[in-house]
């Protein structure tokens, strides 16, 4: 059954109805002996029998599909190309090749090539907007000129050109909880911790338990003078920084103002990485943690409308990051800001949480409200100075 349908996968719908045509004119011409009919029937068998023979012959080729790069910035353009080369041992019968790009088609036509011999096309792809593009896959079609018969064989995978929004730059975001025994140290000093970093003299109010005392043994035998010596820790601390977005429709007034907060998410997002954060993101069903900053860019560049909302993300944002330290909740002005403090109740206490209110008819301002601070956002470009000021 599968041969069977291969088979007939070569027929395209313009063979089907010229088929259709031919078959019901031979009937009629039959019954009522209509020799116009008669006539049409064999034109549309003729066309048949006259497209049959482009089918004929093999299309054995390596097919490269080469993107650079594959992540951008929105507005940013993409070098593609397509390498074909006949690795079969005779010359290639020359053939159509396609390449899909988002909504579009790229054909080209596949001339004559000799045993290893190849054809490359580079064509240009233009990013406007942030989301996902589909390239590929590169598929030869091999068929008649008028469309009869076609027989494609695809030779790569679909590939995706990931678009991110436009970001502002940010301060650091702070260095949140002591999370992890085993954390990422800093360069900020401490009486006690983990991590050993050197010895100091002693100082009145020092822990007495923190005296070493074999060090301190061995510079009074070595100088004769009573000094004690003190151990001097890192701070070692891993923090989690979690960003949920409200992918409910009829929250964003206007497109545009879920596409700034996708910029606000990715922003804070890459400054969360680079203050060696992991990094959660959530927007309904589209989830990504971890501390390389591609998964959350890349889960904002995937992220749509839906149905979840801002509650049921949170909650699943509570399951993503489970040791959560910092939260941001971003909504628009549909938003219901009881359920943004249900979002963050769904957060233990000790969670720094923030709201994020996108709406460009208010001016950019700091509130709180019920205990949550509120940034109120008109603009992106506003989002440093809010973010200074409420993280202080």
């Amino acid at each position: 059954m599968e041969r069977v349908r291969e088979q007939l996968g070569v027929v395209r719908p313009v063979g089907w109805l010229i088929l259709g045509i031919g078959v019901g004119a031979s009937y009629l011409a039959i019954l009522a002996q209509w020799r116009e009919l008669a006539v049409i029937a064999a034109a549309c068998l003729i066309l048949i029998l006259l497209a049959a023979p482009f089918l004929l012959g093999r299309t054995n080729v390596d097919v490269d599909l080469r993107l650079e790069p594959e992540r951008v910035a929105a507005g940013e353009s993409v070098a593609a190309g397509v390498v074909v080369k006949n690795v079969a041992s005779g010359r290639l019968i020359p053939t159509t090749l396609e390449v899909p790009v988002g909504s579009s088609v790229h054909r080209y036509g596949i001339a004559s090539l000799a045993a290893g011999a190849q054809h490359e096309e580079s064509f240009t792809i233009r990013t406007e907007h942030r989301g996902v593009i589909e390239v590929g896959p590169a598929i030869t079609r091999r068929g008649d000129p008028i469309g009869i018969f076609s027989r494609d064989v695809v030779w790569t995978p679909l590939r995706e050109v990931l678009v991110r929004p436009p970001m502002v730059p940010l301060e650091s975001l702070g260095a949140g909880l002591l999370r992890d025994l085993e954390g990422v140290s800093t360069d900020a000093l401490s009486h006690s911790d983990l991590a050993f970093h050197a010895l100091r003299e002693y100082v009145p109010g020092d822990d007495l338990r923190h005296i070493h005392w074999r060090s301190s043994a061995k510079v009074m035998a070595s100088t004769g003078e009573s000094s004690l010596l003190v151990r001097q820790y890192l701070d070692t601390r891993r923090s989690h920084a979690a960003i949920v977005v409200d992918d409910v429709e009829s929250a964003w007034a206007d497109p545009d103002d879920f596409e700034c907060a996708m910029s606000v998410a990715a922003s804070i997002a890459v400054r969360a990485i680079l203050d060696e954060f992991e990094v959660s993101f959530v927007c309904g069903q589209t989830a990504s943690t971890g501390n390389d900053g591609h998964l959350a860019l890349d889960a904002v560049c995937r992220a749509e409308h839906g149905t979840t909302g801002i509650v049921a993300a949170a909650r699943l944002a509570t399951q993503v990051a489970q040791d959560c330290s910092l939260l941001f909740l971003l909504g628009g002005p549909g938003t219901e800001f009881t359920d943004m403090l249900r979002g963050a109740a769904a957060f233990g206490p000790e969670v720094r949480r923030y709201a994020v209110l996108i709406d460009p008819s208010t001016a950019s301002r700091v509130t709180e409200t019920a205990g949550l601070p509120v940034l109120h956002l008109a603009d992106k470009d506003d989002l440093g100075g809010l973010l200074r000021w409420s993280l202080t």
